[in-house]
């Protein structure tokens, strides 16, 4: 039986080979080099099969082609816990970090699948997409409000007859248009994306239990408890919950504003309820619990990221991560002070700012951090369905 020394030799011998190629075809890069070299020494070692989905799944392997450190890099949670528990992590000759690694790896499969592929560029460049989508999505409504009403500062008078309704600043329908044709245009990039990646490695047959299983450990953010349940390492060895809280209250805060938006729509659509709605119709109360838990969450995560180890992950994707939170925070803050303030006269000003941030949340949508959300979804379905497969070891044909 070889050594785990003799085992880490051929994994690197293989990582440096410019021509190690994977099952789509392409020579490895650099950073997928760097976890197929890795993931020989953890498959060779296993102490941390426990922690995540991504060891057992590396266990179903005898080699890692581009498409299986695709996949392998996407089911990380970045959580951080098996770095320090690994024996042979930094300044260990054999160099192994897991979260770095992978999180190089989940960048390159975003460039990799991107639609249109000429935009995978945005994601490299995604605090000056972010500037600049923020910049033209507030230009736009400010420009729109002023061509509209004339002013964004409403005498006292007319201010009244807007009466807290928004739709006589800006029409429901250039809203509805403006903001559908965005938000549908980012699914559907998001979607071909995601489909890609899918196609590049079968899983196998999709069933009720597997999408079943998936759904449960995306919602409940199963992978985030560190393998024991007492949570992930952010700073240090001590183990933590608050990047799973803080998680759970932007997706729910999230969905709660998400869910607002659809009530809101089927009121005016089916019902012929129109706004300006009370603070205790349903839209407002979810609009404004889901806006507190976008201020929450994105405040929390924030903070955690300025604190976290270095080593936790891909340095040079920050600016990503914290455009990203940003962006949500500048959501949600503009938001709730839209709703206090909707009756007075400073009501057409914010909203044009609100609508100017969302815009650029809707824009960048397909190719910054939010996509990390639904790449790791996949990657969880894949998950759930191959781990189901009869058979131990999976071997390319």
């Amino acid at each position: 039986m070889q050594s785990l020394e003799a085992l880490t030799r051929e994994a690197s011998a293989l990582a440096s080979n410019p021509m190690n190629e994977g099952p789509i075809g392409f020579a490895m890069t650099p950073a997928e080099g760097e976890v197929s070299r890795i993931m020989q020494v953890c498959n060779a070692c296993r102490y941390c099969e426990g922690f995540c989905a991504v060891f057992p799944a590396m266990t179903r392997r005898l080699e890692f082609g581009r498409a299986d450190v695709h996949f392998l890099a996407n089911l990380c949670h970045n959580c951080g816990a098996c770095l320090h528990a690994c024996q042979y992590a930094p300044p260990h000759e054999f160099a192994v970090n897991v979260p770095k690694a992978m999180a190089e790896v989940r960048l390159q499969t975003y460039v990799d699948y991107a639609w249109p592929a000429s935009f995978g560029s945005l994601y490299k460049r995604n605090g000056l997409t972010l500037a600049l989508a923020l910049a033209g999505g507030l230009a736009l409504f400010l420009i729109l409000a002023l061509m509209l009403q004339g002013s964004l500062f409403p005498s006292a008078v007319s201010s009244h007859g807007h009466d807290g309704n928004f739709y006589a600043v800006f029409p429901h329908s250039v809203l509805a248009l403006l903001f559908g044709v965005v938000f549908v245009l980012a699914l559907f990039a998001l979607g071909v994306g995601v489909r890609r990646f899918w196609r590049n490695e079968e899983p196998g047959t999709l069933s009720g239990a597997a999408i079943g299983e998936a759904v449960h450990d995306v919602l409940t953010l199963r992978y985030l408890g560190g393998g024991h349940g007492k949570g992930c390492n952010d700073a240090d060895d001590a183990f933590s919950l608050a990047r799973r809280r803080f998680h759970h209250l932007t997706f729910y805060g999230f969905m709660l504003c998400f869910a607002a938006t659809c009530i809101a729509t089927l009121y005016h659509y089916a019902f012929r309820l129109e706004a300006p709605y009370a603070f205790t119709s349903l839209p407002v109360l979810l609009g404004t619990l889901g806006g507190i838990g976008l201020l929450a969450g994105p405040a929390g995560l924030l903070w955690l990221n300025l604190k976290r180890d270095p080593q936790h992950g891909d340095v040079a994707q920050r600016p990503m991560d914290r455009g990203f939170i940003a962006l949500l925070l500048l959501t949600s803050v503009s938001g709730l002070a839209l709703l206090a303030l909707r009756d007075s006269s400073m009501m057409s000003l914010l909203l044009a700012i609100h609508l100017g941030i969302v815009m650029a949340l809707f824009l960048t949508l397909p190719y910054g951090k939010f996509a990390h959300g639904i790449f790791r979804t996949a990657a969880l379905l894949k998950w759930s369905v191959e781990k189901r497969r009869p058979g131990a070891l999976l071997v390319d044909d």
